[in-house]
């Protein structure tokens, strides 16, 4: 990676770009203003879609994930519980900044939850538990939340790709938290109803909570879920001080120790404010149809595709070949004795080979699949699964995470190629997919009728004249 130079000439750098590119105050002026009768109604639409399958995720998170009981014996530890704010899938009681932390926790805990693929992160997870919560603090409406979460997705994914989130990545952050708070912040604040200078001061507040690392690959660790969990918190935490009259940093996203100056080498700032409320980032979001790192899914897709299209069996095949990117590579293909053999949860949703082979194997993908990790007709695959940079993949990356997939077999070869792999805007799932996927996920936990009332009042959402009913009915 190319240098460029000591601190002290990006930051300046950087804050000859603050003196005529204002970032953070026009992040403000656009969050403080949003209204859902201005949006566009598809914006509008799809933002009840993100949020019911956000729902989804966190009522299963919340009674299947390991990391779980941890985080619930923390929260009650710390005072957490107790208040008026509802978890998703928990019929107890938490105060408002323990309802982010764990609904937010719970969002991502499965590695189900949606992408932003050019921003390279989840946007939903942090955004709508700090929206939601801060909700329930006020009384507020479903249609003010609803215009809190579309400002959050804009600030978290615009912020993201302003880094941008390539070069983020290398350095070992995790952009869905360190970006993520950001978007909490704006989502509360608009739901606060503070004006551009207090949402402004929100942003300069959020700046000194953004962390998020990538360490997490080391030994499948639960920090990756975590962290995006406390940028709910965190993102709620600043809008509240704002809120109260606390002074926050001034140019946060571009000023000269600003978010875009301390975190990436080469950031763009101009990025993200290109079309702001023209073009929405929240249409360029993906719903993932299987429980794994996005950067695994298209290999998926291929897979399935090819093994229905040939009738392909474990048995048959001699060797497995998925071509990725070098961001795709330094999350679910290296180091490859790792990836090939999954000991955990989280090793199993960063890895390309058990992803694949579950695939091959049982034909599908999905939150059931982890409990095929030491099975032994998946562990007799593993090591016929190679990952690979790719070339062709790689100009694809970063508008879209693709593969190629090569099966071979003592029958033959077959290639598929995967640009646009199923969930992403350009080939998004249905309603009526999203509704499944709810259910797949929720009505284990909350019954199949109460689910499916819970989907009903997401689909209305923005008509909801107060929100904290629909979490109450969530438990």
């Amino acid at each position: 990676m190319q240098s460029l130079g000591p601190p002290d000439l990006i930051g300046d750098r950087m804050a000859k770009k603050e003196n005529t590119l204002d970032v953070t105050a026009q992040l403000a002026d656009f969050t403080a203003a949003i209204r859902v009768d201005t949006l566009p109604p598809a914006v509008v639409k799809r933002t009840r879609l993100l949020i019911l399958d956000l729902a989804g995720n966190m009522v299963r998170g919340r009674h299947d994930a390991e990391s779980t009981p941890a985080v619930l014996a923390m929260a009650r530890a710390l005072g957490f519980t107790g208040g008026n704010a509802r978890v998703f899938g928990d019929a107890h009681g938490y105060t408002p900044a323990g309802a982010a932390l764990v609904n937010g926790v719970m969002a991502h805990s499965l590695d189900f939850d949606d992408t932003h693929a050019a921003g390279t992160l989840h946007p939903g997870a942090p955004v709508i538990p700090a929206a939601l919560a801060a909700g329930e603090m006020i009384g507020a409406s479903g249609a003010d939340v609803l215009a809190g979460i579309v400002a959050g997705y804009e600030v978290t994914c615009r912020v993201a790709l302003a880094l941008p989130a390539g070069d983020h990545y290398q350095r070992g952050f995790h952009p869905t938290a360190t970006c993520g708070v950001f978007g909490a912040a704006a989502a509360a604040a608009r739901v606060f109803g503070l004006d551009a200078a207090g949402v402004a001061g929100a942003l300069g507040i959020a700046l000194s909570q953004s962390a998020g690392s990538l360490q997490f690959l080391a030994n499948g660790a639960w920090t990756k879920r975590f962290q995006v969990g406390w940028a709910a918190m965190g993102g709620l935490v600043a809008a509240t001080l704002a809120r109260e009259g606390f002074k926050g940093a001034a140019a946060a996203i571009e000023g000269r120790h600003g978010f875009l100056a301390a975190y990436a080498p080469h950031p763009v700032p101009e990025r993200a404010v290109q079309d702001l409320g023209h073009v929405f980032e929240l249409m360029a979001t993906a719903v993932k149809p299987y429980p794994s790192c996005r950067y695994g899914h298209a290999g998926i897709d291929a897979v399935l595709a090819l093994r229905a299209e040939h009738d392909l069996r474990a048995a048959d095949v001699s060797r497995v070949t998925y071509g990725l990117s070098h961001a795709g590579m330094l999350l679910v293909g290296a180091p490859a004795e790792k990836k090939g053999n999954p000991q955990n949860v989280v090793d199993g949703q960063f890895s390309g080979p058990f992803v694949l082979a579950a695939a091959l194997a049982t034909g599908a993908m999905n939150w059931d699949s982890y409990k095929l990790l030491q099975d032994s007709e998946i562990r007799g695959l593993l090591p016929k699964v190679h990952c690979e940079h790719d070339p062709e993949i790689e100009a694809e990356f970063p508008t879209n995470m693709s593969g190629r997939i090569t099966i071979e077999t003592g029958a033959g070869s077959y290639t598929r190629k995967v640009v646009v792999p199923k969930g992403e805007p350009g080939n998004f799932l249905t309603e009526d997919e999203l509704l499944a996927k709810f259910a797949n996920l929720a009505d284990p936990v909350l019954g199949a009728g109460r689910a499916a009332d819970l989907a009903g009042m997401i689909l209305d959402f923005d008509s909801l004249p107060d929100v904290a009913p629909l979490l109450r009915f969530a438990a």
